[in-house]
């Protein structure tokens, strides 16, 4: 049973896609879904998201560990890395010692720990390009899963995330259908009963070539070009935000 959840990482753990704008940050997402539930399912439940989109792993660990445990969770998720994978030069073992340290020591307080592999994105040609890096990276997080005895949802066997109806326009990020999903895949690592449903779409559309190159421009005007800009400025996103949830509270 959990009562105090602690959520750490990057926009993916804030929510970044879910749009919503009554929720803090204007995003919604897996992890409050995931708090909704539990809320209702436990008295006395308790929760905070310390996630900040646009943050390396490193940032994420040296800016929200502490902090997380200063909470007294007995339920903390992790996930970060991905930001890391996108640059052009990364040291994923480096990362993952770092990874191992961290969930080794929220491990060491008696709290559970949710760890999650990366996606699979064979089918968009962005995230194809990093393929490789994310499946050594996730073998990496299966094994320190394995050592600290941690729950992980493997978000690389969820074929239905290939489907780019389940992302935001930016491609980076899911939209409410998809954050959906890892919603239900975290509730049910927990083993918690939920009222979530998958979405049901259907068959893919088809896109002729001249339909797909049109929408893979203005992908670009719109999403790849900004972000190249940030990068080469060295901003993020996240620098002028601070996180969602950042004190243990009933979720409401």
């Amino acid at each position: 049973m959990s009562k105090r959840l602690v959520s750490l990482g990057d926009s993916f753990t804030e929510g970044v896609g879910d749009e919503d704008p009554s929720s803090p940050n204007g995003v919604r997402g897996w992890a409050d879904r995931v708090a909704s539930t539990l809320a209702a399912n436990h008295q006395d439940f308790r929760y905070a998201n310390l996630a900040i989109r646009g943050k390396l792993l490193g940032q994420v660990l040296a800016e929200q560990l502490d902090p997380a445990l200063a909470l007294n969770p007995d339920l903390v998720t992790l996930y970060a890395g991905g930001n890391d994978l996108m640059r052009p030069k990364v040291d994923i073992d480096a990362l993952i010692d770092d990874y191992d340290a961290a969930v080794g020591k929220v491990v060491a307080t008696g709290a559970r720990v949710i760890l999650f592999t990366g996606v699979d994105g064979v089918e968009d040609a962005l995230f194809r390009r990093i393929r490789g890096r994310v499946a050594i990276y996730n073998e990496h997080v299966r094994g320190v899963a394995v050592r600290h005895g941690a729950l992980l949802v493997d978000m690389w066997a969820m074929r239905q995330l290939r489907d780019r109806r389940l992302w935001a326009p930016d491609r980076l990020h899911l939209n409410s259908l998809g954050h959906n999903e890892i919603a239900i895949a975290v509730l049910e690592a927990l083993g918690e009963p939920h009222k979530l449903t998958p979405a049901e779409l259907g068959p893919r559309p088809l896109l002729s070539p001249q339909a797909r190159r049109t929408e893979n421009l203005q992908w670009g005007k719109e999403h790849a070009v900004p972000w190249i800009k940030r990068r080469l400025r060295g901003e993020s996103s996240g620098d002028s935000l601070a996180p969602k949830r950042p004190t243990m509270e009933p979720y409401a």
